[in-house]
């Protein structure tokens, strides 16, 4: 039976953007655990050059895009720790700009990244699958609004899958 969706409510509106990409009826930890085999056939195959392709002035490179999901994983699979934990401190907001200038993501192997990812990928998988049903339940606060564990939970694969079609849509056409 897979995970119910979390409720309008539970979450910032514009997360949405991220939920809405689990299928209806998706198992959101079978697509956390399927997505790095996606993310490395696209990616893989990269050149270190290709890898500092961007599609237009003041746009991330595909290397900062594959930090900025690390970095952002990494955030949302901490504030599920926190909020499944019954903390109820106001966790902040982060400015995913500022993280991508401030990464040196241009600078390091894009074999180093794509292992970096995986890593945080399989913490992120262990700790969701750690959590029951009066976790995922669990409400909290960050960036001045409420969220569960359970929304979280779907955001994380939701939020990849964003970055790939953006990727695919508008980066991959660039190189040939």
């Amino acid at each position: 039976m897979p995970t119910a969706r979390p409720e309008s409510g539970t979450y910032v509106p514009y997360f949405i953007n991220y939920i809405g990409r689990v299928p209806e009826g998706a198992e959101p930890l079978t697509l956390l655990a399927e997505q790095p085999a996606e993310l490395r056939q696209l990616l893989g195959g990269l050149s270190e050059e290709q890898a500092l392709t961007s599609y237009g002035p003041g746009k991330w490179t595909i290397k900062e895009v594959l930090l900025h999901l690390i970095d952002t994983e990494r955030i949302f699979a901490y504030r599920a720790l926190r909020v499944a934990r019954g903390d109820q401190q106001p966790l902040p907001g982060f400015d995913e700009n500022e993280y991508a200038a401030q990464s040196g993501a241009n600078a390091r192997p894009l074999p180093d990244l794509l292992a970096e990812y995986e890593a945080v990928r399989q913490a992120s998988l262990t700790l969701f699958r750690s959590f029951g049903p009066a976790q995922l339940d669990r409400t909290g606060t960050a960036s001045n609004h409420p969220i569960t564990v359970r929304a979280l939970l779907f955001v994380v694969p939701g939020h990849e899958a964003h970055h790939l079609h953006i990727l695919r849509e508008r980066y991959f056409p660039l190189l040939g």
